[in-house]
């Protein structure tokens, strides 16, 4: 068990500091410190779902007893995932530390200078998420290892698969760095987001009782009143997240799709823009493509 937590405590972060230094030193790249930290992150969060899901896949493929059945690889992914979470927390603050130091006028006066202020401001700004891994970590871990005592390994399995949809999400985040909302790339990203978020987080607990209620013989609508209440308790607190995520992809696919990101492309300067050039205060355009005033928000699902 320990040298499968030490795997991952290895792998995950060994992982991100090998991409930031392969974007950084790349003849054909060098890219700044800040691009390739954000990037980086990205790409962990994106081979982690894969694997989870890839994971999931094999497990839930497995079981043909939904409850009974065990497979190997559930408390083994479970054992090496947990520290990518708290992995995960630090390389979102630095996301989000080296994004506020690319930020335009009014947020580059208000953006902390000590990190101490920057902790706080990250966590209040990203406390959802932060939450969501900490529970992962402190109840989710010891409650799918230890508690279930290898049963349910098919809804582990499934559960897995909640991740298919993050890989979409984070090729959305670097495509909006970069500015690139008015390309078909990010179209076709957003509606795939969009459908696998919903597929596999908004319908997943939805399936699982439906599932089970299959397996029980009883009816779909009498399957919360038949499993143990924490089991209902559980289920709620992690769809809750998804629900409100959810919503905040669904006001980003509503903008793009009907045409208002196309107002946040770059406009041809004016004649009086040409007479008058910017004074050499001005803060120059941002490497990453975060514009002074960025006014679409940013999902932070994993």
């Amino acid at each position: 068990m320990l040298t499968i937590l030490a795997a991952g405590s290895v792998f995950f972060p060994g992982l991100f500091l090998l991409s930031k230094q392969c974007l950084k030193s790349i003849p054909a790249l060098r890219w700044s410190e800040g691009d390739a930290v954000i990037v980086s992150a990205r790409l962990v969060s994106s081979i982690q779902a894969v694997m989870a899901s890839s994971a999931g896949y094999i497990i839930a493929s497995s079981c043909k007893d939904i409850i009974e059945d065990q497979h190997w690889l559930t408390s083994t992914y479970i054992m090496f995932a947990v520290p990518y979470f708290v992995y995960d927390i630090y390389a979102m603050f630095m996301c989000y530390w080296y994004k506020l130091r690319v930020k335009g006028h009014e947020e580059a006066l208000a953006a902390p200078q000590h990190m101490r202020s920057a902790v706080r401001s990250y966590l209040r700004r990203e406390f959802l998420m932060v939450l969501h891994h900490v529970v992962m970590v402190t109840v989710c871990f010891p409650v799918s290892v230890f508690w279930r005592q290898g049963k349910g390994d098919y809804f582990q399995g499934i559960m897995f698969m909640a991740d298919l949809s993050t890989p979409s999400v984070c090729l959305g985040k670097i495509l909006i760095q970069y500015k690139q909302q008015h390309t078909l790339l990010h179209k076709v990203n957003g509606a795939l987001m969009l459908v696998t978020f919903f597929i596999f987080r908004v319908l997943l607990f939805p399936y699982l009782y439906y599932v089970y209620g299959r397996y029980a013989s009883i009816p779909f609508h009498m399957v919360p009143l038949t499993v143990p209440w924490h089991c209902n308790v559980g289920a709620a607190l992690l769809m809750a997240p998804q629900l409100y995520w959810f919503s905040l992809i669904c006001r980003g696919a509503l903008r793009l799709f009907t045409g208002a990101s196309r107002s946040q492309r770059p406009r041809a300067p004016s004649a009086d823009a040409k007479e008058h050039p910017a004074d050499s205060n001005a803060l120059p355009q941002p490497a990453n493509g975060y514009s002074a005033r960025s006014t679409e928000p940013e999902l932070t699902t994993h």
